[in-house]
């Protein structure tokens, strides 16, 4: 083990990256060539894996799945870099038998997702979309005044603006509400964050008298399926849902029927059970659209956030670089 890592710490590391795709066109993303000779896949398919990291020192992977059959066939693997915050595409059990770390990259997208988050809110808020025709087919050029009251819209000052999940994103969104005057609350989907600056409400209080509910939360046995039709029904008609967290937190079916319902007035999505959406999600054929916004899983991807992801990225391997180069030396 000391000599092929003493070998590959000589310049000769060979590092592979299954799915660059994800990252997309980003100015920094040739810096692991420092490492080594590094190979890089836009895409891989599962049939794919196994042979094409059999010869790596590390592997880089956003969303590829690396199994223990892959980990099998991968003998002189010594690092798994995970280009994203979730691990739960690789086998962390069979890794850690063979002694191959797995490291992740957290807090790069905060801002991004934050910024995202508040766009949606401002897109269904606001409606853009409608004034923006409005003016554009010749209809503002034809009007008696200055002005176009239209479908109307409501200031997000005063309003409650509800949170799941005051993790990173979560509390960069509460400032920004704090800036735009809302009252921030949150809900506590585990019953035990009770250590934050702003008001914890139980479900029944949370549902039925925020204004917006914003979900920053992580997909878990509290969170799945945790927006229903019957919590959704519990909510005020004038509330704006957004979901920027993990897709199947939200019960997508029953979020539609709720949209098309009226039982709240406008929904923002970024993220979904299934990704890239599937043609027949129900949110796709939800009957009053200008109620629902919806995006393929972006606001994490502004250039600085992907970026910083690589950098990241980086960061992790010189840190296990170093870790090695101790443990040799002593």
């Amino acid at each position: 083990m000391n000599l092929r890592l003493h070998f590959s710490l000589s310049g000769i590391m060979r590092v592979v990256f299954l799915d660059t795709k994800t990252l997309g066109n980003i100015p920094n993303l040739h810096v692991l060539e420092k490492y080594g000779q590094v190979t890089y896949y836009e895409t891989t398919l599962p049939w794919q894996t196994q042979t094409r990291i059999k010869d790596a020192d590390i592997v880089i992977t956003n969303k590829v799945v690396i199994d223990e059959a892959a980990l099998n066939g991968a003998p002189d693997l010594k690092l798994i870099c995970i280009a994203a915050t979730g691990t739960n595409n690789v086998d962390k059990t069979a890794a850690a038998k063979r002694g191959i770390p797995v490291k992740n990259a957290v807090d790069y997208s905060t801002r991004s997702v934050t910024q995202g988050t508040f766009a949606l809110l401002l897109h269904l808020l606001v409606n853009i979309p409608y004034y923006d025709q409005y003016v554009k087919i010749g209809e503002y050029a034809k009007t008696d005044i200055f002005t176009h009251f239209g479908p109307g819209f409501w200031e997000l000052a005063d309003k409650r603006f509800g949170i799941i999940g005051l993790g990173h994103i979560g509390r960069q969104v509460a400032k920004i509400a704090d800036v735009f005057g809302c009252e921030v609350v949150y809900y506590s989907t585990s019953g035990q964050n009770n250590q934050q600056s702003y008001k914890r409400l139980e479900l029944d209080e949370f549902l039925g008298t925020c204004d917006i509910i914003s979900i920053h939360a992580p997909l878990n046995e509290n969170t799945a399926n945790f927006i229903n039709y019957d919590r959704l029904s519990r909510m005020k008609k004038s509330a704006i849902l957004i979901n920027v967290g993990r897709g199947g937190i939200v019960n997508e079916a029953d979020l539609a029927k709720a949209l098309d319902e009226d039982l709240i007035a406008g929904a923002g999505i970024d993220v979904y059970s299934q990704e890239p959406i599937l043609p027949d999600n129900p949110l796709l054929h939800v009957k009053n659209k200008a109620r629902l916004a919806l995006t393929p899983h972006v606001t994490w991807a502004s250039i600085e956030s992907r970026t910083l992801l690589m950098e990241k990225v980086a960061q992790n391997i010189d840190a296990f670089l170093q870790d090695c180069v101790q443990r040799v030396m002593g």
